[in-house]
């Protein structure tokens, strides 16, 4: 076994293997960029080598400086991670010339199954069930079209060397082809340094489903169940589970045969990942091979016990797999929440910044079987980088059952409080109240369909109104009981007292409440229905923690003038408690009116402008593409509202842009 090893990534995912390999004492290297000088994984591991400035294809993607960072460490072998070199043949290759061991499969496997036009012509020599499409690389635009009509629309476009959504369209049309390819290419030739891209059939209403597997250098290979990943926004995942809710044993045991005899007829021998699309009839295509550990592999950690990581330094060090097929149990429901610093009500663009407040739920298991698990390369008080990928943690729960499971990540999503920067954690919130969502009617297009307008935090209706609506009167009578015991008071504090009777204005709705005593504590009365409120939760804290009505509940709690801003259960209100005079009051108080900004075009999010599309006294019409602005890898095309004619450009092609920045003015 090796005595030290390097991660060759940063964020999560390294502090996640320096987790595992500290448990299996093994000391461990960081490697960092400029810009992640201070990052929790520099600190986590046992020693730290820096690799340059902080664009990747000057520090983490340089092959030459990890090989000198191992040797001057003497760490005998490499974990990539995912994204960066992991999938990159001439990595392991430069490794193995310079005598140390790469943690992932051998540069054969990685050659036939990480370039996703090879892997696919390998499965169709192993008889695996492949979509149809073309598996060349295609020159240009017009090749591109020209093969799009012969497979019929929609069709998909992607980079041949591609992961995690990059460079990859669904194209309708001929001009959305020719768009796509542009698009496609230059991602990722900016993403994975290769440009090449191919065309196949979309299959439509699909779900994304995928096999990990597990191999040996010893001709060993197993399958470890399936994971359901049809949860995507802009091809990138967003929640996962596993198992699938489609798959029965039948389908389970058919998908993870071809996958086993996919690898072996590679040779593949690590930990890797057979991605198939599937029909809701349980037919089911190849996609690709993920050459490397995924980033929803906690989930099926979860429901097997098996620490990948673990199993991928044992293979890479020599060892037979510690299990066979028969081996490998299945135990209850695993759900993973991706959560990014995005902007989930504009349109999900990144979002940078320090993390003001940065509180996860506790992890660790809990009452009724279910576990929390938060793997996370961020702190309170560290940077979001406009540098590299957005993710902010992944948060998982295990639980017996599939709906046991979705509860538990509500709840721990509900308890999960981040400041200063914009992120998803509302519309995952929301997602977990789904109807759609829970009861397993999945496909890659969900996001699409049942968001058509985008994500803004729905009102709190029903129950959930009126649990926050009893949180907010707790706050209040709390604050207020506060308020009795401050010294110095021109009255003496046994006179002071507070109206029991108050109006909560939760958003546009008005409750009428009223606080009594009961014994140990006090209830919350809406509408005669008494809820008995118990919390440890103090002023300044950014979740309420305790039960309303005998039921736990987390809320996420933001201090607003004279009132508080209230997330539950995907729902988010302002929320302001008054006497009943007061609430007449606050009433005849005039609306402020947002200001029109629609004779602007504003930079949705920090980036670097790629192209400015457009020139001064240029007509448009609406949905013409006015620039394209590059933010965390990723490509946006900002176009026009509506008709109009371009008075003024403000920035050029280079510019690095703040968040609503003016790009140009419309006369």
């Amino acid at each position: 076994m090796f005595d030290k090893i390097l991660i060759a990534n940063r964020g999560e995912i390294a502090c996640r293997v320096i987790k595992t390999a500290r448990r299996m004492g093994i000391k461990t290297v960081a490697v960092y960029s400029d810009a992640d000088r201070d990052a929790l994984h520099v600190e986590m591991a046992d020693e730290a080598v820096h690799l340059g400035p902080a664009t990747a294809a000057q520090s983490y993607l340089v092959i030459e400086k990890i090989i000198e960072a191992c040797k001057a460490t003497g760490a005998q072998a490499v974990h990539p991670g995912y994204g960066f070199l992991s999938e990159r043949e001439a990595f392991p290759k430069a490794l193995a010339e310079a005598g140390i061991v790469f943690i992932g499969p051998n540069p054969g496997a990685i050659a036939a199954m990480g370039d996703k036009i090879e892997s696919k012509k390998a499965a169709a020599a192993a008889r695996v069930s492949t979509v149809p499409g073309y598996l060349g690389v295609i020159e240009g635009p017009e090749q591109a079209i020209k093969i799009a009509d012969e497979i019929g629309y929609p069709v998909m476009i992607k980079a041949s060397a591609g992961g995690g959504g990059k460079g990859m369209r669904i194209a309708y049309s001929a001009d959305e082809v020719a768009e796509g390819f542009a698009r496609a290419k230059s991602e990722a030739a900016s993403s994975f340094g290769d440009d090449r891209v191919f065309v196949e059939k979309f299959i439509t209403d699909p779900r994304h489903i995928e096999i990990q597997v597990l191999g040996d250098k010893h001709g060993n290979v197993i399958y470890l169940g399936e994971r359901e990943c049809s949860i995507q926004r802009r091809n990138q995942k967003v929640i996962e589970e596993a198992p699938s809710p489609l798959l029965d044993e039948k389908t389970r045991r058919l998908m993870g045969e071809q996958a086993v005899a996919l690898a072996k007829a590679v040779g593949y021998d690590s930990a890797g990942t057979v991605e198939f699309v599937a029909g809701q009839d349980k037919s089911f295509y190849f996609l690709e091979m993920n050459t490397r550990l995924q980033v929803e592999h906690p989930v099926t950690e979860m429901i097997t016990g098996i620490d990948l990581v673990e199993e991928m330094i044992r293979v890479a060090a020599g060892e037979p797999l510690r299990l066979t097929q028969s081996d490998v149990k299945l135990t209850g429901w695993s759900v993973e929440s991706r959560i990014y610093a995005e902007d989930p009500v504009r349109n999900f663009l990144p979002s940078t910044g320090r993390l003001v407040t940065y509180r996860p739920p506790q992890e660790g298991e809990r009452h009724g079987g279910i576990t929390v698990r938060n793997d996370t390369g961020v702190y309170e008080g560290g940077e979001i980088s406009i540098y590299y990928d957005p993710m902010i943690a992944k948060l998982v729960t295990h639980a017996p059952t599939r709906l046991q499971a979705i509860e538990a990540q509500a709840t721990a999503l509900d308890a999960f409080a981040i400041e200063g920067i914009r992120h998803n954690i509302p519309f995952l919130s929301a997602l977990m109240q789904h109807p759609r969502w829970q009861s397993g009617k999945l496909s890659t297009g969900f996001i699409a369909e049942e968001f058509p307008q985008g994500f803004k935090a729905p009102a709190p209706e029903g129950e959930v109104a009126l649990r926050m609506a009893a949180v907010g009167a707790a706050i209040d009578h709390l604050l207020n009981e506060r308020k009795r015991h401050i010294s110095g008071q021109m009255r003496s504090v046994s006179s002071v007292q507070f109206d029991r009777e108050r109006v909560v204005l939760l958003g546009r709705e008005r409750h009428e409440v009223v606080i009594e005593d009961i014994e140990g504590g006090f209830a919350v009365v809406i509408g005669g229905q008494a809820w008995p409120i118990v919390s440890g939760w103090m002023p300044g804290e950014p979740v309420w923690t305790g039960t309303v009505g005998g039921e736990p509940v987390a809320v996420q709690v933001r201090p607003i003038l004279n009132g508080v801003v209230l997330s539950h259960a995907g729902a988010s209100a302002e929320v302001r408690v008054y006497t009943r005079r007061e609430a007449e009051l606050a009433a005849l108080m005039p609306e402020r009116l947002e200001a029109d900004s629609g004779k602007q075009l504003l930079c949705p999010m920090p980036g670097l402008v790629k192209a400015i599309s457009v020139s001064v006294g240029q007509d448009i019409k609406a949905g013409e593409p006015l620039c394209i602005v590059e933010a965390m890898k990723m490509e946006n095309v900002l176009r026009a509202e509506r008709d109009g004619t371009i008075s003024k450009i403000h920035a050029k092609e280079g510019d690095s842009l703040a968040v609503d920045a003016v790009i140009m003015e419309f006369a």
